[in-house]
C-alpha cells in the first residue's frame, strides 16, 4: 500500500518543470511551485483542516511551495466543497481540496451525489489504522478472548464508536466481525456522538470493546485507559508496536482511514503531475517529518492511478459491507 521512494525524485524534477504556476529552482535540486490554496470541506480544527495546515506547512517550510492559503467550506457532509470544485473547475487550478474516507462512504449512501470519479485524484498521503480496545481492567485480554464472548453470547457483547450507524467506528468492527467469521448483522454496536462520550462508556462498562482510530487508542493507552486488542494494518505499526494486528491473529482483514487531496476535474495532466510530484517530494523532508510525527500520521502515499485503485478497492470492501447491513 505504501508506495514512497522508487523514482521520486526524477519525477518530481521533471513534472514540476511542466507546472504553469512558476517554478524557480532551488538550491538541493528541488523544483518550487507558487502556490498552492486549500480547500477545507469542514470546520478550523477537525482532522481535514488539521491534515490540509499541516501538508500547507510541510510544503512552505521545505521550500517546495512558496506559500499556502487555506478556506474552510462546511456543508454537506463535504459535499457543498465538492460540488465548489467541479462547478468553479476553470477557477480552482490552484487549489487542492482535502478529503478522506468519507467521500467514498457518502458517495455511495447518496449523501452527495458526486464521487472521487468526479474530480481529479492527486495523491492519497496519510491514513490512520483503526483498532479494537477494551478498559485496561476489562478480563478480555486478546481478539481470542472477545470472539470467545460474542460467541458465547453476542447480544451481551456491545460495541461503541463515535460514528452513526453504518459510520467508520460500526463498519470496521462488522468488518472485523465478519473476518472472525461471524454474522455482522449481530453485531451490537451503540453509536455515541464523540469519542470521548464513547471511551467515558468503555470506563463505565456500558460497552465491552471501543472501536476507534488507531491514533486515538495509541494515546488511550498510553494513558493506561484502554488494552489494544487489535488494529487493522498489514504489520505492527512502530508507533505503538505492542499492538497485535487483526491479521497476525487469524482475522484477515485491513482497512485504513485516508487522507488526501484532489484537483478540479479540469486539470491538465501536466498540472496534476506538478501537484502530485511535490507532494511526493514532501516525504523527503524533515519539515515533513516534524509535521508527520506531532500529529502520529502513518505515511500512506497512493498517487495518480494507484490512489485510483486505492479508492476503487475501499469502495467496492465498504458497498460490499453496507449492502450486508443494510444501508444501502
Amino acid at each position: 500500500m505504501t508506495k514512497l521512494n522508487l523514482t521520486r525524485r526524477a519525477f518530481a524534477a521533471a513534472a514540476v518543470a511542466a507546472m504553469s504556476l512558476g517554478t524557480p529552482a532551488l538550491a538541493d535540486g528541488h523544483q518550487q511551485m507558487d502556490s498552492i490554496h486549500f480547500l477545507i470541506p469542514g470546520g478550523a480544527g477537525g482532522g481535514w483542516d488539521g491534515t490540509a495546515r499541516g501538508t500547507g506547512e510541510a510544503l512552505t517550510n521545505a521550500g517546495l511551495v512558496g506559500s499556502a492559503s487555506y478556506e474552510n467550506m462546511s456543508g454537506g457532509g463535504g459535499g457543498v466543497a465538492i460540488a465548489y470544485m467541479i462547478e468553479n473547475s476553470e477557477s480552482q487550478h490552484g487549489t487542492l481540496m482535502v478529503n478522506s474516507t468519507p467521500i467514498v462512504i457518502r458517495s455511495l449512501t447518496g449523501v452527495f451525489p458526486q464521487s472521487f470519479r468526479d474530480l481529479t485524484l492527486i495523491a492519497g498521503t496519510i491514513g490512520d489504522y483503526a483498532a479494537l480496545v477494551v478498559n485496561t481492567d476489562s478480563a478480555i485480554q486478546s481478539m481470542d478472548d472477545l470472539l470467545a464472548a460474542y460467541r458465547d453470547d453476542h447480544s451481551a457483547v456491545a460495541i461503541g464508536g463515535g460514528s452513526v450507524p453504518g459510520g467508520m467506528d460500526h463498519l470496521v468492527a462488522a468488518m472485523v466481525m465478519q473476518a472472525a467469521g461471524e454474522d455482522p448483522l449481530e453485531v451490537r454496536y451503540i453509536p455515541y456522538d464523540a469519542g470521548g462520550a464513547a471511551m467515558a462508556a468503555l470506563l463505565s462498562g456500558e460497552i465491552q470493546a471501543l472501536s476507534t482510530g488507531f491514533s486515538e487508542a495509541v494515546d488511550l493507552a498510553n494513558a493506561g485507559e484502554v488494552r489494544i486488542l487489535g488494529v487493522t494494518s498489514s504489520e505492527r505499526v512502530d508507533a505503538y508496536p505492542d499492538a497485535p494486528t487483526m491479521m497476525e491473529q487469524g482475522i484477515d482483514t485491513t482497512f485504513v482511514n485516508w487522507r488526501g487531496f484532489f484537483g478540479a476535474p479540469t486539470l491538465t495532466d501536466a498540472e496534476a503531475d506538478a501537484y502530485r510530484a511535490v507532494i511526493a517530494s514532501m516525504y523527503d523532508t524533515p519539515e515533513w517529518e516534524a509535521v508527520r510525527a506531532r500529529n502520529g500520521w502513518v505515511n500512506i502515499h497512493n498517487s495518480g492511478d494507484d490512489f485510483r485503485t486505492f479508492l476503487e478497492e475501499q469502495e467496492q470492501v465498504i458497498g460490499d459491507l453496507m449492502r450486508t447491513l443494510g444501508f444501502l
